[in-house]
This record gives structure tokens, sequence and C-alpha cells, in this order.
């Protein structure tokens, strides 16, 4: 699975409304734009698709924007990624047969494999809140390290 514009500029938007949400009202598409360098006209389009999953509120008008529709905490960075790729998987293989029924040699192992993969890879964006970004993105907690094979030996 490769992570989307969508995604990444979904992530940014709503990570930059938890860090600026502390006592403001609704905040406007230009102000978002600034603030993450993301292009205003893709990220209005970004924002009625977190609004429509429910991610987002709007207020229209003088002093209108967007805000949280929840607590960043109850945010994870699944909840964003699905709500503008759709669902986190690796592929589209569909399920692996039951029973070993399988059509093509390999064909039943490798959709297993593939199905744990995005089962792994849900599970870690699940885990991580906009909350906990928030708070890494504020210095208050350690990035994520990636482990390499230098890491590892």
């Amino acid at each position: 699975m490769k992570v989307s514009t969508r995604g990444d500029y979904a992530s940014r938007a709503l990570l930059s409304l938890a860090l600026h949400a502390e006592g403001s009202g609704p905040t406007s598409v230009r102000d978002i734009a600034e603030r993450t360098g993301l292009p205003q006209p893709y990220l209005e389009q970004i924002l009625l698709a977190l609004k429509g999953a429910g991610l987002v509120r709007s207020k229209r008008g003088v002093g209108g924007g967007y805000i949280l529709a929840r607590e960043p905490h109850t945010i994870t960075l699944g909840d964003i990624v699905s709500a503008v790729d759709g669902p986190i998987a690796v592929g589209d293989f569909g399920e692996p047969h039951q029973n070993g029924a399988c059509d093509h040699e390999g064909q039943c192992v490798l959709l297993a494999i593939w199905a744990m993969v995005s089962h792994y890879m849900r599970r870690h964006l699940d885990e991580l809140t906009l909350a906990d970004i928030a708070t890494m993105a504020r210095g208050e907690r350690e990035w994520p390290m990636v482990e390499t094979a230098d890491t590892l030996d």
C-alpha cells in the first residue's frame, strides 16, 4: 500500500487543526493551507471528504472554517487515511480460499500473506491518534524510528 497524496494532505490538515484547537474557533481553509503549505483548492476537496467521514465540522460565513468533529485522541491515522483513500489494504486480491481450495499454485498462501500484511498496516495506523502525532510535532514525545537492516543487526 502506498499512502496517497490525499492521505498525506488529510493527515497534515487535521494535524494542523489539532495543533491549533486550543480555545480557538473554526480555522479557515486559507489558514490551514498557509500553515501546512498545501494547495487550497485541493485542500477544500479533502476537507469535504473528511467532513463526510465525520472527522471535521464546518461553519459558514464570517469567522467560519473547520474544526475537529471529535477529540484528537479518538481520531486515528487509520481513520484519516481511510476517509480519503478508502480501505487500508496492500491490494485488492480478495480473501484467501478456505480449506486449501486453491485455484492456482501458491495463490492461497499469498492471499493469506497479503491479508496479514493489510491487517498489520491497519493496526499500526489505528494505534497512532491525532493527539499522539500532535504531541510528537510539539516535541513532547519521541518520533517513531524506522527499523532498517542496519539497525536490526
